[in-house]
């Protein structure tokens, strides 16, 4: 099996498995929390991610992985986890808190579908060894990052639509 095939191969079963556990386990207790809770916990997840600032140091990837992927990638996450990071600092003054909640899953999200795009420009399946250690972060790790934030949508929503009933 090719480099490539496998890549791709591993980033859609970390999809599935995740999917599978986040169904069984995480959704159900996400649904029936307070929605500040669920979104707490949603934060908590994300404020791991200054651990991408990893796709930029040297001795851990390989040297030749495209800059255009690694040095976005890197800090698009840490971007994102300083926003989580400032949601749980704020989770006295709700407003804040809920306005950092938008701001940090706007900007993961966005930083995932653009890591995605990146990843595709540069032939990153083809040149996946160049991950070196970090090989996990995109086929286990981003997984359970985009689910939580398509969940964290969907709470947002749900609230938004409770707030303004009649619609």
């Amino acid at each position: 099996m090719s480099p490539q095939l496998l890549f791709q191969l591993h980033l859609v079963l970390g999809y599935v498995a995740w999917l599978l556990c986040f169904g069984a386990y995480v959704w159900p207790r996400l649904r029936a929390m307070d929605p500040f809770d669920a979104q707490r916990a949603i934060a908590t997840l994300h404020s791991f991610r200054f651990f991408g600032l990893v796709f930029m140091l040297p001795g851990v990837v390989g040297a030749d992985l495209p800059a255009s992927f690694a040095v976005f990638a890197a800090y698009g996450d840490f971007a994102t986890a300083v926003l989580a990071m400032l949601a749980l600092l704020a989770v006295r003054l709700r407003p804040l808190f809920w306005s950092f909640v938008v701001a940090f899953n706007v900007v993961g999200t966005t930083d995932l579908i653009l890591d995605y795009y990146h990843a595709v420009q540069a032939d990153l399946p083809a040149r996946a060894g160049e991950l070196g250690a970090m090989y996990a972060i995109p086929v286990i790790y981003v997984p359970v990052l985009m689910i939580a934030h398509g969940a964290a949508f969907y709470l947002l929503l749900r609230r938004q639509m409770k707030v303004v009933p009649g619609y």
